[in-house]
This record gives structure tokens, sequence and C-alpha cells, in this order.
């Protein structure tokens, strides 16, 4: 189960960091002059970090509800 949710979220990563790649904004200059884009994407990597920890940990207790 684990393995399809991270076959399915790796393409649209790697989508996003192309686009990042060639976009050159006025406020993503900003953000990125001021720090600022540091903050967001360590904010990002915490949601995706926690909603990956409760899916394996939701995914575990359902496998053992299921053995039983």
């Amino acid at each position: 189960m684990l393995k399809k949710i991270s076959l399915l979220i790796l393409p649209v990563l790697l989508s996003i960091a192309a686009q990042a790649q060639t976009d050159t904004n006025a406020s993503t200059d900003l953000m990125r002059s001021n720090g600022k884009i540091y903050v967001v994407v360590a904010v990002v990597l915490a949601i995706l970090i926690g909603l990956f920890a409760y899916v394996y940990s939701l995914d575990r207790k359902i496998s053992k509800m299921e053995k039983s």
C-alpha cells in the first residue's frame, strides 16, 4: 500500500520540481531573497511527513484487525 502511494506521489513531486526550475516569478524571487521560501518548504515537508506517518500507522492498524 505504501509503495502504491509513493508511486502515485513521485510523478507529482517531479513535475512540481520541474516547474519550479523554470518559473521566474517575482514573488518567488522575493521569498527566496528573504529566506521565506525555506520556511514554506519546511512546513510543506512537515505536513507531508505527518500525513505519510498517519497513513502508515492506519495501514498497520487495519492490517492487525484483518489478521484477527
